[in-house]
């Protein structure tokens, strides 16, 4: 049985922060917000308060999606996964209802349902061997990004690149065999669909824990970190908190922008502005020509929903470490780790293209607005994560497990 035991005399650490950064993020998602309210309007500015909120959160619950997963599969520790679970549960049940009726607060709402089909088995498939060679998912690529990692940086500029190279080829995946978009809200009504998931969550989780027990004896308590005058301010929070707090602001998207919160559409945004300014005509890919596309690569990028949220979690993430007076960038990277940083990017970005998302427009808004896709993608990104696990040591990187002892 393992033994994570500290000891609980500790005094918490003085109020460190990292004052210049933290006064620089605060700084950015002020006039960010207060540039979005005069120019777009007072709704995209709460949006982008949002994804900073979103950002702080994901930061201090160091909430990460590849990191749960990695540890089961390679440890059988489940903490993670019950606290998605957890995430999803309250989900179903805040969602469902608003999605059944069409309207939240007297604006309506719609869902991320998408076709499941042969292109989100391979491209889910994808984004998981990407997530743990790159190092993170979508939203985990963002915060750390904000929090100060150099490495990261590699990997969200090739998630840009894979994503919008994706966009070229989506007649040809979006060609192959797939299922119409179906949604389980309109299939069996909210209620019997929020008990259907709400079953399957419970069986996850309670999976996770008969494999935990069976191979450490017992459920693996989290590794204690140094306590905190102002551990909410500062961090770290428990997950239980991250996976609430990711759910209600996920629900206040909802509420602002009409649908649940996406990461990585902006990600293919970007890279077709980029490759426009280059001069390649993006604008003739058939991806671009649909109405909704072709006016966000018409309209500037502060039109755009999910950039003003995604860089809204950049900034937050980066005040959170700040914060917690670990905002302290490394820029010597090993060659391997560089390696696998560009080819897990580009992975992540052509397969959240191919499965109409990632982990947050896929797997957490997808199972949350009822598409049985965000159940496929859930399915062919956890068997590619089982293959990116057992490729990291080649390139250098850590598979956590908890080191045994005789106790």
């Amino acid at each position: 049985m393992s033994d994570l035991s500290t000891p609980l005399s500790r005094a918490p650490r003085r109020f460190d922060l990292n004052p210049k950064p933290l006064a620089a993020a605060l700084l950015l998602i002020a006039l960010g917000a207060v540039y979005l309210a005069q120019t777009v309007s007072g709704r995209q500015a709460a949006l982008y308060i949002v994804g900073a909120l979103l950002g702080l959160s994901l930061y201090h619950a160091a909430f990460g999606f590849t990191s749960a997963w990695r540890v089961f599969i390679a440890d059988g520790r489940g903490a993670g996964l019950r606290a998605q679970m957890l995430m999803l549960a309250v989900g179903v049940v805040l969602f469902f209802p608003a999605l059944a009726s069409g309207s939240l607060f007297g604006h309506p709402v719609v869902g991320l349902v998408a076709p499941a089909g042969t292109s989100v088995v391979v491209g889910a498939f994808m984004f998981g061997v990407g997530m743990q060679l790159g190092g993170g998912c979508a939203s985990g690529t963002l915060y750390t990004v904000g929090g100060g990692s150099t490495r990261m940086i590699v990997t969200l500029a090739a998630f840009v690149t894979g994503s919008v190279v994706a966009t070229a080829h989506m007649p040809f995946w979006t060609a192959l065999p797939s299922l119409k978009p179906l949604s389980m809200v309109t299939t069996l009504g909210a209620g019997s669909a929020i008990a259907l998931n709400l079953a399957i969550f419970a069986a996850i989780a309670a999976l996770t824990v008969l494999v935990e027990r069976r191979r450490h004896g017992g459920l693996v308590n989290e590794a204690a970190r140094p306590p905190r005058a102002s551990p909410w301010l500062q961090g770290p929070w428990p997950l239980f908190v991250g996976a609430l707090a990711l759910v209600l602001l996920n629900f206040a998207t909802l509420a602002l922008s009409g649908r649940p919160w996406g990461v990585t559409s902006a990600f293919a945004l970007w890279g077709a502005k980029l490759f426009a300014a280059l001069g390649i005509d993006v604008a003739s890919w058939p991806y671009w020509a649909t109405r909704a596309n072709a006016g966000a690569l018409a309209a500037p990028v502060t039109h755009d929903v999910t950039t003003v949220m995604d860089v809204g979690i950049i900034l937050g993430a980066m005040a959170a470490a700040a914060l917690a007076g670990r905002y302290a960038p490394v820029w010597k990277v090993p060659m391997r780790s560089l390696i696998a940083a560009v080819v897990g990017g580009l992975l992540l970005g052509y397969g959240a293209r191919l499965a109409y998302g990632c982990n947050i427009g896929a797997y957490f808004s997808g199972i949350v607005s009822g598409s049985l896709h965000g159940w496929l993608w859930l399915v062919a990104a956890f068997a590619g994560n089982v293959l990116g696990t057992r490729l990291r040591p080649a390139f250098g990187l850590e598979v956590e497990r908890v080191r045994r002892t005789g106790c």
